[in-house]
């Protein structure tokens, strides 16, 4: 008996009226059965390492993009603007285009303002007579090869159009005629032979190659081919499980790996920040740091009061010289910022309009 498959096909179709799937295996016959388990036995001892180190350096790819890569890329875009693209763009901005406009101005000015003057105000009018003369001439011209023209052509009717037509009909017509027969016939005869000659050959390249190479291909290389085509297939299907399988093992060997790791670095660094290295920092910066900063804070506030004693002596010091070379400055007057009343504003007018009128 043949080997049954254990693993269900993803195309299994159901017997018409019986309701039970056709495993692939019961479709493709015993040779893909005894061939697909050493096959995939054999792939899968070979793809397993060769997985495991794919797996192996994507990871180190993807930490390298991340760590390595990426950072150098971001600081190697930014010294390309900041050596590449911010002086053009600075020179383009502040050089050329206020230099392109200046350009621009200069041309208007010396090249297209007098292009237009002299078109609008010579070349115009000189254009406009140009062209009535050339109108009038050409009319005249045109009634003179008007009448030449039929001139010519009564004379080419009648000396070469009426002569050819007499010709075509009655010289040379039937004497195509004739030929054109005679033609035919010969082709007939000719075709007949290449259908014979035809015929032959086809029958004789038929016997001696197409009956012997469709022999071979029907009962050799289709066969051979058939074989080949089992074979491809279920190595590509043992590639396919194969891969899949490493895949998960490799998984299985990371995960261990991470644990591995974890309870053997992380976890004691861990602890060792946690119950080491966290209360000896806290004794540090009770017992050192804060001291430390509060003395640093209370020289900070005497050497400031010193610093304001002092400004204050010397401003003392700079009054008392001012007020011995100079005297006492004068007292300043308070100035009345109130708004005028109804009557001191109807006096400051009649001031006003008096002063208008003198």
């Amino acid at each position: 008996m043949c080997m049954v498959d254990l693993e269900k096909a993803p195309g299994a179709r159901q017997h018409a009226g019986q309701g039970e799937p056709v495993r692939r295996s019961d479709a493709e016959g015993c040779l893909a059965v005894a061939i697909r388990i050493p096959v995939r036995i054999v792939v899968l001892v070979l793809v397993v390492p060769v997985r495991m180190v794919w797996d192996a350096l994507v990871v180190a790819g993807r930490f390298l993009r991340d760590a390595v890569l990426r950072p150098v890329g971001r600081a190697l875009a930014w010294l390309g603007r900041a050596v590449f693209v911010w002086p053009l763009v600075g020179l383009w901005r502040y050089v050329l285009v206020p230099l392109a406009k200046g350009v621009g101005w200069l041309g208007h000015v010396l090249l297209v303002v007098p292009a237009a003057w002299l078109y609008r105000w010579v070349l115009t009018p000189v254009g406009y007579a140009l062209a009535w003369f050339f109108t009038r001439v050409g009319a005249v011209l045109a009634a003179i090869g008007r009448g030449l023209y039929a001139g010519l052509a009564w004379l080419g009717r009648y000396l070469a159009v009426v002569p050819a037509v007499w010709l075509y009909r009655w010289v040379l017509a039937p004497v195509g005629h004739a030929l054109a027969w005679c033609g035919r016939q010969v082709a007939r005869g000719v075709g007949l032979v290449v259908t014979g000659v035809g015929f032959v050959l086809y029958w004789t390249v038929r016997v001696l190659l197409v009956l012997p190479a469709l022999a071979v291909w029907r009962w050799v290389l289709a066969p051979v081919g058939r074989f080949l085509a089992v074979v491809g297939r279920e190595v590509a299907d043992a590639l396919g499980h194969a891969w899949r399988i490493a895949g998960h093992l490799s998984l299985v060997v990371g995960r261990f790996l991470g644990t591995l790791l974890r309870w053997t670095v992380a976890e004691p660094a861990r602890w060792a920040y946690r119950s080491v290295l966290t209360p000896v920092g806290h004794a540090v910066r009770d017992t050192v740091l804060r001291p430390l900063a509060e003395a640093g804070r209370g020289a900070r506030r005497a050497a400031r009061q010193a610093l304001a004693s002092a400004r204050h002596s010397v401003r003392q010091a700079r009054a008392d010289v001012r007020r011995m070379l100079f005297g006492e400055p004068a007292e300043r007057k308070p100035v009345d910022r109130r708004e005028p009343s109804a009557v001191e504003a109807r006096t400051l007018g009649s001031s006003t309009t008096a002063l208008t009128k003198d």
